[in-house]
Parts: C-alpha cells; sequence; structure tokens
C-alpha cells in the first residue's frame, strides 16, 4: 500500500460488498481495501488474503487508520451504522437506500456537516449504460419536448427472498426501498423533483408482508414519467420508454456489470461495462420532415468512476459523486409514494 492511499472499511461482506464494492476498492489506485466487519466469518480473506477482519463495529470506529467506511449493510441499520461512522469523525459512504425516514437522512446531512466529513450515497445505477444512453438521448433534445416517460426495474421472482430481512413487515423493507429507490435516483437526476406524485404500491407473491410491486406516477409541469416494478414479469420490457413531440427512444435495462461481476470478472476485464450490440436503443423521431429509425450505440457503464469520485472528493476536496442531499430527495419520494397509495390520492411536493 502507497502512503497516499485511502484506507476502506466494508461493514459487511454479502452480496453488496463482494460484487458492488471490494472490487472497485481493490482496484483503485488511489483507494486500499483494508478491512471488512464480518461477526463470525472470513470470507473476504477468501479473495482478499490482506484484508483486515474486524468482528464489531466498534472496532472499526476506533482503528485511526481507517479513513472511509462503507455501511453496506440492510437497509433499517443504515441510520444508526451511519451516525455512528460521522461521529467517529470518518467519512462514509453509505448503500441506498440512505435511510428509512427524511427525518433520518436531514440528521445525518447535518451532523456531516458539523463533524466536516465526507457522506455520499452509493446511488451506482447512474453509471449503468443503459441510463448514460437514456440521459445523453435527453441531453440532446431530440425527442422534442417530453410527453410521456417510463423506467421500470422488473424481474421474475415469485418465492420470498431467502434473505430473511428482507421480508420483515417493517418501515425500510420492501421493493420500492430496494428496486425504487434506483428508478426515484434516474428519474431526478434526470427531470428534478416532480411537483406532485400518484402510487400504487402492492404485493403479490403467496404469503408475502413487504411490497413486491410499485407504480408511481410522477408529475412535471408538461409530461408525466411512470416508475414501475413488479416480481411478476417472465418476459422483460424495456427498461426505458420515451415519447417527445418529436419521436420516441426505448431501450433495455441491459447493463452487464452486475452479471459480470457476480461471475467473479473484475472492472478491469476486456470490455467492462460495454453492452451485446443487440441491446442498442432504437431512436424513432421525425428531423426536417425525415422519418428517422436506427439504433444508437451505448454508453459504456463503469461503477469505477462512483470511487472516482469519492477518492477526488477525499484527497482534494471536490464534490462527492452523489450527495447527501440528493439521496435525501430519494427518500422524500419514497415516503410521498407511501403516503400515496395508503390514502389512494395525488400528494403534493
Amino acid at each position: 500500500m502507497k502512503n497516499s492511499q485511502i484506507n476502506v472499511a466494508l461493514c459487511a461482506f454479502g452480496m453488496s460488498g463482494y460484487v458492488f464494492h471490494a472490487p472497485f476498492i481493490d482496484l483503485h489506485p488511489n483507494l486500499n481495501f483494508y478491512g471488512v466487519f464480518e461477526r463470525t466469518k472470513n470470507e473476504a480473506k477468501k479473495n482478499y488474503p490482506t484484508v483486515k477482519t474486524f468482528r464489531s463495529l466498534e472496532d472499526i470506529l476506533v482503528d485511526d487508520k481507517v479513513a472511509l467506511v462503507v455501511v453496506n449493510t440492510p437497509n433499517t441499520t443504515h441510520y444508526n451504522f451511519t451516525k455512528k461512522v460521522i461521529l467517529a469523525g470518518k467519512n462514509v459512504v453509505v448503500e441506498k437506500p440512505f435511510t428509512v425516514t427524511v427525518a433520518e437522512a436531514e440528521e445525518l446531512v447535518q451532523l456531516a456537516k458539523d463533524k466536516n466529513v465526507l457522506l455520499s450515497v452509493y446511488h451506482n445505477r447512474r453509471w449503468d449504460s443503459d441510463f448514460k444512453t437514456v440521459k445523453r438521448i435527453i441531453d440532446k433534445g431530440i425527442l422534442g419536448d417530453l410527453v410521456d416517460v417510463e423506467i421500470h426495474y422488473d424481474r421474475f421472482e415469485p418465492d420470498l427472498s431467502y434473505k430473511t430481512h428482507k421480508e420483515l413487515p417493517i418501515k425500510g423493507v420492501g421493493s420500492l426501498y430496494d428496486l425504487g429507490s434506483h428508478l426515484i435516483d434516474q428519474a431526478l437526476q434526470l427531470f428534478g423533483m416532480p411537483k406532485a406524485l400518484f402510487a400504487n404500491l402492492d404485493s403479490f407473491r403467496n404469503n408475502s408482508k413487504v411490497g413486491d410491486y410499485f407504480d408511481v406516477k410522477l408529475y412535471y409541469n408538461n409530461f408525466y414519467v411512470n416508475l414501475k416494478s413488479s416480481y411478476f414479469v417472465r418476459e422483460t420490457l424495456p427498461g426505458y420508454i420515451l415519447h417527445g413531440k418529436k419521436g420516441s427512444f426505448i431501450k433495455t435495462k441491459a447493463d452487464i456489470q452486475e452479471v459480470e461481476l457476480q461471475k467473479g470478472l473484475k472492472p478491469n476485464s476486456k470490455n467492462w461495462g460495454i453492452e451485446p450490440i443487440s441491446e442498442q436503443g432504437l431512436l424513432h423521431i421525425e428531423i426536417e420532415g425525415e422519418i428517422i429509425k436506427k439504433h444508437i450505440l451505448s454508453e459504456k457503464g463503469d461503477y469505477m468512476e462512483y470511487y472516482n469520485g469519492i477518492s477526488e472528493a477525499i484527497l482534494n476536496k471536490t464534490a462527492v459523486p452523489v450527495s447527501a442531499e440528493d439521496a435525501t430527495d430519494v427518500i422524500k419520494i419514497i415516503e410521498a409514494a407511501i403516503k400515496s397509495s395508503e390514502e389512494q390520492q395525488v400528494v403534493e411536493l
């Protein structure tokens, strides 16, 4: 390890740790995968022999060598874990969703400012190839004024999760928090905060006690954005459907990074983050009276861009790649969607 490297500790080594964080931290030139919190196991050492194993969060917090802590524990623990890290004076990255409530999020934002530590939330889907491609199309304005947008995150998973904490009927659990936070963050990045929303939240799996379906309509001044997810979509739908006054753009949800990481591939692998050509989005527009229908080359996905931003923020005091304020807005939408579904009425924002 070089002296300039930032020592990073993970708070867990489940899927989030070994798929979405450790591979990027380990390969980043300015970061050092220093430690991991595992209560009884030593899973991290199988792939990272030099990593230090901590048996408690407190052991991480009293280690002066740890400069950045990644809180990648279950949703309902994010607030308590993050608060302890901030109070210990260490920089922190929190997995999405940031917190369970807006009140918790706002408290942590202020606390980080008071303690002068970095606080960022891991909304990694901003660096998906499909989202980056859609953002490019919108930024170019070639669809004209938007009329209707749909963003999907669907699965076919009729059985309850073996991870029991994901099936507990408590606040912070369910697909709106787990999958919805991705879609909400993407919508807010593309269009900003809506003026109102209407939501339907439901559960269709046998014996399910948590939400596995949501349909959230965001109301903007002159167009609508629908965020949808169901665990009963066997036939894959497009991830992004955009209709504007000049035409449409349809794009599959085709980022390959998660699949490749689960296979054990590393972010420095050949052709990392490059979608198959077959997954290119379809653009159908009219330009100067000519109808044009063609496929659009996809952007390259790369979650390493997030950790590039974290490294720069710590070493050079630049802005974090995802602000805690942005992540708080996501929780505001989630809380409003829950209220809307319960009351079956439009909620003003």
